[in-house]
This record gives structure tokens, sequence and C-alpha cells, in this order.
């Protein structure tokens, strides 16, 4: 059903049948609540990443460890059933793939696609809302932008979507005419 290009290996596999038993389930959106969720603890404890990553933990400490942790969330059954199939099978390590793995089967779902954008400064909401549009108008799709700021650009945007990249950067810009120069 869901198209399994672009999926990461093992993890892939992983997202995309708690994706398919979310979908069985009508628990999309639960499951990506927590995923979400998860995926903001990873980043944010060290802790909880060693115990994901680090395969001195035996898989009874780790599961016991996420259990409590998807126990004090709230989570969803079929996301405590799959954390748990991963400790069973110590494959732990493969969460936050699969979880990026899982976002991108929902927003193929959803009829989005994820737009990386690096500015020199931060937008604000109303240029996100007209770079969702314009991205909108050429891709035909919903974009989800996901931003970062990069002072090196000096100005301007890299917009990097799939394999395309549109760099209208001006230290791309700088750098097409020093190139220019150079070969004139």
């Amino acid at each position: 059903m869901a198209d399994e290009a672009h999926l990461s290996g093992i993890a892939g596999r992983y997202a995309l049948a708690v994706f398919e038993l979310a979908l069985e389930e009508k628990s999309v959106d639960a499951v990506g609540c927590d995923f979400a969720a998860l995926k903001t603890m990873l980043a944010q404890s060290p802790d909880l990443a060693r115990l994901v990553r680090a395969p001195v933990f035996d898989r009874e400490e780790q599961a016991k460890g996420m259990l409590a942790l998807l126990a004090k969330m709230g989570a969803a059954s079929l996301t405590r059933r799959f954390v748990q199939l991963l400790c069973a099978k110590r494959r732990l390590y493969l969460l936050p793939d699969a979880i990026r793995d899982f976002e991108t089967l929902v927003a193929r779902q959803k009829g989005e696609i994820d737009a990386d954008v690096t500015s020199a400064r931060p937008l604000s909401a109303s240029q996100a809302d007209d770079l969702k549009r314009v991205l909108k108008g050429k891709l035909g799709r919903e974009p989800r932008l996901v931003t970062k700021v990069d002072p090196t650009l000096i100005g301007g945007l890299v917009v990097k979507i799939g394999s395309r990249m549109i760099d209208n950067s001006l230290r791309a810009k700088l750098n097409g005419i020093r190139l220019a120069m150079r070969g004139g």
C-alpha cells in the first residue's frame, strides 16, 4: 500500500509495519504524537538517547526504561507494543530512524512533502507562510518546512526538497560572480 522508496533499510520496514497497523487501528495521529514527543525527548535527553543507542543495556533494561517512560507519557497501545518489539529484538537503536520514516509515511499519506529551509536569519511567521504558498504552487503538495539558520549564507535561502536543492543565498550568488570573474 505505502510506497517503500526513500525509507531507510530495517528501520524503514519497521516504520512501514507500524504505519500500516496504525492505519488499521485508526491510530496514526496518536502514534504520530507519541513519536513526535519521543523524538523531542531523544534530542533533549542524553540519558534517554544513551539508553536507546548504547549496546551496554540489555533488552530487559531497555524495555523497563522505555515502557516506564511511555506509561508516564500516556502513549498509545500500538506505540508501547512497537517499542517493546524493538527492545525484544535488540533493535531499539533503530527508534530514531523508524520515527523519521514513520513521519515520512504520514506526510505522504496527507499529501505533504518535507522542505528543508536554511536561512541567514530566522524566518518570521509571514515569511514562512509566503514560502509555503510559493512551494505549494510549484510542487502541488503541501510543504512541511523544517527550518534552520546558517549566518554564513549572508542573505537569501537554501531550500532542499528530496534530492532537489534551490540555492538562492547571497553567498552562492557571490561565489558565482567570483567564478565568472576568474574565468572571464
